[in-house]
């Protein structure tokens, strides 16, 4: 019985790595946009893009809204943005 309750050293995460607030949550940090894509619906077309976040020290994507993204992270898509008019320009 004693050892369930022991915990496996490897799986113990220190705290002080983990960045907990008072209200006991986290914030996910987006650091970059991976790529975007447009589904066709019968009446309307809805544009996400593949966003990279940073949670502690794990990282993962997952697809977002881009119009949602745009609003709260407008500086992930600044250099883009960039990136598209440099190669319009050539």
């Amino acid at each position: 019985m004693l050892r369930k309750c022991v915990g496996d050293p490897s799986r113990i995460t220190p705290t002080e790595d983990v960045q907990v607030t008072r209200d006991l949550t986290y914030e996910e940090v987006p650091i970059a946009i991976l790529d975007r894509q447009v589904r066709k619906l019968r009446n309307k077309e809805v544009a996400s893009v593949k966003v990279l976040w940073r949670n502690q020290q794990v990282e993962e994507f997952t697809w977002e809204a881009e119009k949602v993204m745009k609003l709260k992270y407008p500086h992930l898509f600044q250099t883009n943005e960039k990136d598209e008019n440099v190669e319009l320009r050539r």
